[in-house]
């Protein structure tokens, strides 16, 4: 019978930031694994999803947003019935910053089922700022449940250093990268340049929010200069966004794409464009990171969250704290010297080929899924015994 694993996560927005735990749940299912996934809606989004050709196992929430959930006090009465019902092999949470994190290892423990999660708020741990400071504050306060897990996941050595630290057993903590699909991500053509009539395309994709730093972006853009054929296009959507458009736009050579849905559109242009560009103050491991990485893009990228630890020697790491001012001078070498953009193109893909795949991701999954098997199988035998 194949492993069956309880997925419990939280279900992205159909557009380019996709979630850790439906990349790889469609990756274990690929791979012959029976897989349950159970995520988080509000009371008037659960009829609309149940009705899907695969019905999940919605959770009752109260609010949920990228950063964090805040369940219904039905959350955890669901939950359990439906573990029940399930009777999964494994749990594995992809922790969504939520209260029902803390009680998950008291209702894994109960109906003796192994737990597994994935631990992957931003952080940054080199340069002490305010944003870093706070996000410093969720590791210390996830730090002690963390440690009643059976695994946690975490996709750097420094995060893992870091948890260790904060008291979480070194026996306990599993560094398993992001990966992408490297088969899907892959350069190719694109009629991106023609579409937005440039000679060189830069990009950022992510959210527009505060920790992404994206104003020192884009005023380093506009202090740089650049010539009127070269665009630099902006892929997401946040809070941020209006008053981001209000004050850059199409006069500074900057065009705002907002949240691109269809997967191949963004692909497309993604694959049309030169140099990749992420800012942030904090990250965990950027997933459009590498998207960029293995479409051959040349990347820039700061030194925060393992991002500094994927791209040391297949892009430019910028110090988080003079971003601007690297930026400004950084941004006008690409169109003066082109030959450079294949060059870290080349680097950036062979890294994640070599590292940070998705094949490579699940290998070392079910790795850890095994090893966790074969201890409570030893555990039942004890017991028993």
């Amino acid at each position: 019978m194949a492993l069956h694993i309880a997925w419990l996560g939280k279900k992205s927005p159909p557009c380019g930031n996709v979630t850790y735990s439906r990349e790889i749940t469609n990756g274990l299912l690929d791979r012959g694994y029976q897989v349950s996934f159970l995520h988080f809606a509000q009371e008037d989004e659960q009829e609309a999803e149940n009705e899907g050709e695969m019905p999940d196992v919605t959770l009752p929430c109260l609010y949920k947003s990228q950063v964090y959930t805040l369940p219904s006090l039905r959350a955890n009465k669901v939950l359990v019935e439906s573990l029940k019902k399930l009777k999964p092999d494994i749990v594995h949470a992809s922790l969504t910053l939520s209260p029902l994190d803390f009680f998950l290892p008291d209702i894994c423990e109960e109906l003796n089922i192994p737990l597994v999660a994935t631990f992957h708020p931003a952080y940054s741990e080199k340069y002490r700022t305010l944003t870093a400071g706070t996000a410093l504050m969720t590791y210390q306060l996830y730090a002690p449940f963390l440690a009643r897990y059976d695994r946690v996941i975490v996709f750097s050595q420094s995060q893992k250093d870091l948890l260790i630290r904060l008291g979480v057993g070194a026996e306990t903590l599993r560094v398993i990268p992001n990966g992408v699909d490297t088969r899907k991500y892959t350069p190719g053509p694109s009629t991106a340049k023609e579409e937005f009539k440039a000679r060189y395309l830069y990009i950022y994709q992510g959210r527009m929010a505060i920790e992404k730093n994206v104003e020192a972006l884009l005023r380093s853009w506009c202090a740089a200069e650049m010539p009127a054929d070269c665009k630099l296009l902006m892929v997401g959507g946040g809070a941020l966004m209006p008053s981001l458009m209000a004050n850059y736009g199409p006069d500074q050579n900057i065009l705002w794409l907002g949240s691109i849905v269809d997967d191949q559109e963004r692909l497309q242009i993604l694959r049309g464009c030169d140099v990749f560009i992420l800012p942030s103050q904090i990250e965990g491991l950027s997933l459009s990171l590498l998207e960029a990485m293995a479409c051959g893009l040349a990347c820039l990228a700061t030194d925060v969250g393992a991002d500094g630890e994927v791209l040391t020697g297949a892009g430019i790491v910028l110090n988080p704290q003079y971003v601007k001012t690297q930026l400004q001078t950084l941004l006008p070498i690409f169109y003066q010297h082109p030959e450079m953009i294949p060059l870290l193109g080349d680097k950036a893909r062979k890294r994640v080929l070599e590292h940070y795949s998705l094949s490579h991701n699940l290998d070392r999954l079910e790795a850890c899924y095994q090893e966790l098997i074969a201890s409570y199988s030893r555990s039942r035998v004890k017991v028993k015994s």
